[in-house]
């Protein structure tokens, strides 16, 4: 069973922004497409860095460091250095407001 945590107003982010927000204890970036929004751990399986402040290209984030890249819709590791994918959390809009599925 998931929470459903309320993170920011679906109009505070334009397509290709982002915000990183912690959702218990763990950094989530949430990025908004032109297709909806999309959240993500905020840590590359590479080296365990922070990937949110990666160029956006697409629906992929090129990682800071090393230059890996991972969907943001899915956490699919795209290429090397990089081999496993990252957590990929459920998004969903209600009432004008961007929430994030944590489990419980």
């Amino acid at each position: 069973m998931s929470n459903w945590l309320d993170v920011i107003a679906e109009s505070a982010l334009a397509v290709g922004e982002h915000i990183v927000v912690d959702a218990d204890g763990v950094d989530v970036a949430v990025f908004r497409l032109n297709d909806g929004f999309y959240a993500i751990a905020d840590v590359c399986s590479h080296d365990g860095t922070e990937i949110a402040s990666g160029a956006l290209e697409g629906d992929e984030i090129v990682c800071p460091r090393h230059g890996a890249r991972f969907c943001v819709k899915t956490g699919a590791v795209k290429c090397a250095p990089a081999y496993e994918d990252i957590a990929a959390y459920p998004v969903r809009v209600i009432d004008g407001r961007v929430q994030l599925a944590v489990d419980a």
